[in-house]
């Protein structure tokens, strides 16, 4: 299994790499839609959407994402609105409730709302090629997390965060992302991998929340994939499980990110 994981990754991370940093918008568009419409696809396996519903559904969806990049070329400010209130409030009282109701018609706009903030986050935080280390960085940040929190539950975690929704997590993972994302944070904006300067003493805290919100998204998945009684959201990445379980944490985070930066400007 680990020598499958590693040949996975060597070959998803160089294509990543070229297509973050060598496509145009239009082509990088197309690229980072297939990566969400997979794990949309995905998302419909854990929530019953299936069938003639599932392929239609898909469809729609990747209509409607085409209508709004080319009616506006970025996301609309209530799109932003919905996003922060489902990953900030929404989501976090889900987890809480354990919420297990699954109607075809609510989880169809729970799709959207997971899957087009975070393609318009893909875009957004890299109009160009030559911005794709603003969104390496966010990316980074989320990884980070991720394997701080692994790694420090594995040393010394205690206290469960959710046992019901993921065994493994305990606060101490939670604490060691903390620590970890801190000191990245300080690393990025030491080396200016943002194009507008921000104070450290605002991106500090943003990447507190944002730390927060990854992990708000990952526990999402778990649950989702819990209720469908399933361990991966689908088999696409030999080794790795589903495309959705290796951006659970990142469709929360574009999301989140990308709708403070926008209603920050205004």
């Amino acid at each position: 299994m680990l020598i499958t994981r590693v040949l996975t990754a060597l070959v998803l991370l160089p294509l990543m790499l070229f297509a973050l940093f060598g496509l145009g918008p239009q082509a990088w568009a197309g690229f980072s839609w297939l990566i969400v419409v997979l794990a949309l696809w995905e998302f419909t396996r854990m929530t019953g959407i299936d069938g003639p519903l599932r392929w239609g559904y898909l469809v729609v969806s990747t209509a409607v994402a085409g209508f709004l990049y080319l009616q506006h070329g970025t996301a609309p400010l209530w799109l932003h609105g919905i996003a922060l209130l489902f990953w900030l409030v929404a989501a976090p009282m889900w987890l809480k409730r354990q919420w297990k109701g699954h109607k075809p018609e609510l989880s169809m706009l729970v799709g959207w709302v997971l899957a087009l903030p975070a393609w318009f986050g893909f875009l957004e935080w890299r109009p160009t090629p030559a911005s794709g280390l603003t969104l390496l960085a966010i990316m980074g940040l989320v990884w980070v997390a991720d394997i701080a929190a692994y790694f420090a539950g594995r040393a010394f975690g205690r206290r469960k965060l959710a046992p019901a929704i993921s065994p493994g997590k305990s606060w101490e993972g939670v604490a060691g992302a903390l620590v970890a994302v801190m000191a990245y944070t300080v690393l990025v904006h030491q080396l200016g991998w943002f194009p507008h300067p921000v104070p450290l003493y605002v991106l500090l805290p943003l990447a507190v929340v944002l730390t927060a919100v990854s992990i708000v998204g990952d526990l999402m998945e778990s649950w989702f994939k819990r209720v469908a009684g399933i361990k991966d959201s689908s088999h696409l990445l030999p080794g790795h499980g589903g495309v959705y379980d290796r951006i659970d944490s990142l469709v929360a985070v574009l999301a989140v990110s990308n709708a403070l930066r926008v209603l920050g400007s205004l």
